[in-house]
């Protein structure tokens, strides 16, 4: 059995949410989620939107509503930890249908159950991915209201990981390295990128995790100097880089193993960037603990790729935080003000590249006391088969 985040945790979770939107000045706050991008709205419900979006209205004082679009009714309440669902139009899928016949909320129908006696201020969760018809809604229907970008009320409750939060991650990254077992042991010279994803896709599920933590790599030869890409129909050649990054969720929870290898020998200049790549990923996880400023580690990340001589093959570095979505808040860049606080997790992201390929080692990492907790460590290692 996956473990699984308990009930009581999404109302303790509910509870410091309405603290933190009260200290902020707010009178209320509107999460939002989508299908794609569901983390707020399910860290908050466990509801996970299909085709539509979502999003809960939570008063400083009173109860939060979930909010849900026309046909996930039933869906919804066998799934939201929140008892309190309400239909509305903006919360449709991208179509737009009109749902004649189908009763459908309003906003002064939502302030009114949520039991908010005061709307003055509305903080807006998720402005990144907020859509439209939610704000011109918004704008339409409450005049007098003033939208606030309060992410923070939330971001800041995700940084630090629960136990509960930390064993779903776990099971998620031990899924992926299966999953990458079977890559391994199945992929010839001939097949298509898409035909490896397919491994990983099976043993994903068949493992239990319950979807991709994130859109699956699989590129080779040129196309793995692509910092983000998707796989295609590329034949797969021997003695060229070969690049995957392979994510299972589990109750929510996303992971990521990156690794780059190759069926037969590379290239001499692409097996020492491989080679120093790992090395620079070694790093990265020996510079971070508990209590070390973020910056830090970048500075003497940058530092020493530098004084190694490869400065010139970096795109960016070393890591960004994972959770419910395989990169979230915050990134660990030399601009950053927080420091490193136990069972922050982090992905450890090492990308260098070339005119004509390039590398990923990723692995996650669970910060600690002293040093880390490494969650896949198994393919931290140089691989040709």
């Amino acid at each position: 059995m996956n473990p699984t985040i308990p009930k009581t945790e999404y109302q303790e979770r509910m509870k410091k949410f309405q603290a933190n939107i009260k200290s902020a000045g707010l009178d209320a706050a509107l999460v939002h989620g989508i299908e794609c991008d569901c983390a707020h709205v399910r860290y908050l419900s466990e509801y996970w939107p299909t085709f539509e979006s979502a999003g809960i209205f939570v008063p400083a004082e009173g109860k939060p509503i979930l909010l849900i679009g026309p046909e996930s009714e039933l869906y919804a309440r066998g799934r939201s930890v929140i008892p309190d669902i309400m239909k509305m139009i903006p919360y449709r899928e991208s179509a737009e249908p009109q749902y004649p016949g189908i009763d459908v909320a309003k906003w002064s129908d939502v302030i009114k159950a949520s039991g908010v006696k005061t709307l003055k201020k509305l903080g807006i969760v998720g402005s990144a991915i907020i859509t439209m018809p939610v704000l011109d809604s918004l704008k339409s229907e409450m005049p007098g209201v003033e939208l606030v970008n309060s992410g923070e009320t939330l971001w800041s409750m995700r940084y630090v990981k629960s136990e509960n939060e930390l064993a779903c991650m776990r099971r998620a990254f031990e899924i992926s390295e299966i999953a990458i077992d079977a890559i391994l042991n199945e992929i010839k010279p001939g097949m298509t990128e898409f035909q490896v994803i397919g491994i990983a896709q099976r043993e994903i599920y068949k493992n239990g995790g319950e979807y991709e933590g994130h859109a699956l790599y699989c590129f080779s030869g040129e196309h793995t100097n692509n910092a983000i890409c998707r796989p295609s129909s590329k034949v797969i050649g021997t003695n060229e880089m070969i690049q995957i990054n392979i994510g299972a969720r589990v109750c929510g929870y996303s992971s990521s193993v990156g690794l780059p290898f190759s069926i037969g020998k590379l290239p001499e200049n692409q097996k020492k960037l491989q080679v120093f790549g790992l090395d620079a990923h070694k790093k990265t996880i020996e510079l971070m603990g508990g209590g070390i400023p973020a910056a830090e580690v970048v500075s003497k990340y940058e530092k020493w790729v530098e004084d190694q001589g490869f400065k010139k093959f970096m795109l960016y570095g070393p890591c960004h935080a994972i959770g419910m979505m395989e990169v979230e808040r915050p990134w660990m860049e030399s601009v950053s003000t927080y420091n490193l606080v136990p069972n922050m997790t982090f992905q450890v992201d090492t990308f260098f590249y070339d005119s004509d390929f390039g590398l990923r080692w990723e692995n996650g990492v669970a910060i600690k006391e002293q040093g880390v907790e490494v969650l896949s460590s198994k393919y931290m290692k140089i691989i040709e088969l």
